[in-house]
């Protein structure tokens, strides 16, 4: 993708049309040598990364990636926990992802991780706020904390009761706010190379830096996958009632996985365009655009559904 925006061939050598590149790539960083400062908290160091990766894998138990199958007379789920406060449970792990980060940044006994990791933390807290009232207006709409159900309510009107349409202002704020809590250009001050060497991971090599940023492409990768649970219908899609059973099931779920692919692409096209923000900026986008905009559309959407509905 960033070879395609910069108009230029890329790492090509790896398997066939470069495809296998990612996992070269992989294998190369965790055969590097291992480096643990002296100065560093040799334990906190450690966990800090792992933290950071447990919490990345954790929030894709709650994603339903498609319809239930049957085959014979069971029946298969494509979702791990479906749980009646699935939107709760995302909000919360992805919280906790922010303490893996914050440890790996104290425990490298260096400035620049430091400040990184202090970056990270409060550039959270601004924009997790923003998000969980975008959220909120979307379970006033369902009335369910349960994403299965969210994504079951759009599934009428051949697409046009997807939440993108009822919710504008809502999903341009939550994918707002899914590049800033990913550390996704320009939101990605933590690691600004020119301020900050390399953020809180600058005193990382090998596995522990691959954890790290293996941990941030699967951040990218939940992200799409909510925004298109949560705004973009999930695994619905036009004229489905032309289909069912099995068949049903298994094109819905390439579908949603055509659409999280599709905002993958947003992601990385985003980095490649934008050029980052100052701190300041981040800061005042949060708190002063971001956070009443939201207010005000949650207020919006719950006079629309107490008064007109």
């Amino acid at each position: 993708v960033a070879a395609f925006m910069q108009d230029r061939l890329g790492p090509n050598r790896a398997g066939p049309f470069g495809l296998l590149q990612p996992l070269a790539d992989g294998v190369k960083m965790f055969m590097k040598e291992e480096i643990i400062p002296n100065t560093s908290n040799k334990f906190l160091f450690i966990i800090g990364p792992s933290i950071t990766m447990l919490t990345a894998l954790m929030t894709s138990a709650v994603i339903p990636w498609g319809r239930d199958i049957k085959i014979g007379d069971q029946t298969y789920s494509l979702q791990v926990a479906d749980i009646n406060v699935g939107v709760l449970y995302v909000l919360g792990v992805v919280s906790l992802g922010v303490y893996g980060i914050m440890i790996g940044g104290w425990a490298s006994n260096n400035k620049y991780s430091l400040l990184g990791a202090v970056r990270a933390s409060s550039q959270m807290i601004s924009y997790e706020l923003a998000m969980g009232m975008s959220i909120i207006a979307i379970v006033l709409t369902s009335n369910s904390l349960s994403i299965n159900d969210i994504v079951a309510q759009q599934s009428g009107w051949n697409g046009m009761q997807w939440n993108v349409f009822v919710q504008p202002l809502g999903c341009l704020i939550f994918i707002i706010c899914a590049f800033a809590e990913c550390n996704r250009t320009p939101f990605d001050l933590p690691e600004c190379e020119t301020e900050l060497v390399g953020g809180y991971h600058t005193e990382y090599s090998s596995m522990k830096l691959g954890l790290y940023l293996f941990a941030e492409y699967i951040n990218m990768f939940i992200s799409s996958a909510m925004i298109a649970a949560l705004f973009f219908g999930g695994y619905n899609f036009p004229f489905q009632d032309r289909l069912d059973g099995n068949v049903l099931a298994i094109v819905g779920f390439f579908v949603f996985f055509a659409k999280i692919l599709f905002f993958i692409f947003f992601f990385m096209w985003v980095r490649w365009t934008i050029p980052r923000f100052r701190y300041d900026q981040l800061m005042r986008l949060g708190w002063q655009v971001l956070l009443p905009l939201s207010i005000l559309n949650m207020l919006v959407v719950g006079a629309w559904q107490t008064f007109v509905k």
